[in-house]
């Protein structure tokens, strides 16, 4: 029997889900996907984190390919550029129950 995933892909596979295994960066991301474009000032503010902790998590998720940064004057402004984020959180979170009830996530 073929395994489901190819031998070849399980490192990136790995890399993938430590890069999505932080609570800071599913944070981000999650503001990101909500707003769609956001600056590091914006996402620092947005998550309760501090603009140093906010610009490390960014560049972490810069480098494993999910988001884009784009500069503007002083300012940078990241947007979440991986198609399989927003998917890959529904499907993680989807069945989680949310602390203010038993509501479902979908």
């Amino acid at each position: 029997m073929k395994p489901p995933i190819p031998a070849s892909f399980l490192e990136d596979a790995a890399a993938r889900f430590r890069l999505l295994g932080d609570p800071v960066r599913l944070q981000i991301l999650n503001a990101l996907l909500q707003r769609g474009e956001a600056t590091v000032q914006e996402l620092a503010e947005a998550t309760s984190q501090s603009h140093q902790n906010t610009s490390k998590h960014l560049r972490s998720l810069a480098q494993g390919g999910l988001v884009d940064c784009r500069r503007e004057g002083a300012f940078a402004h990241y947007e979440v550029t991986d198609p399989s984020v927003p998917g890959l959180c529904l499907l993680v979170c989807g069945q989680l129950k949310s602390t203010e009830g038993d509501e479902v996530l979908s």
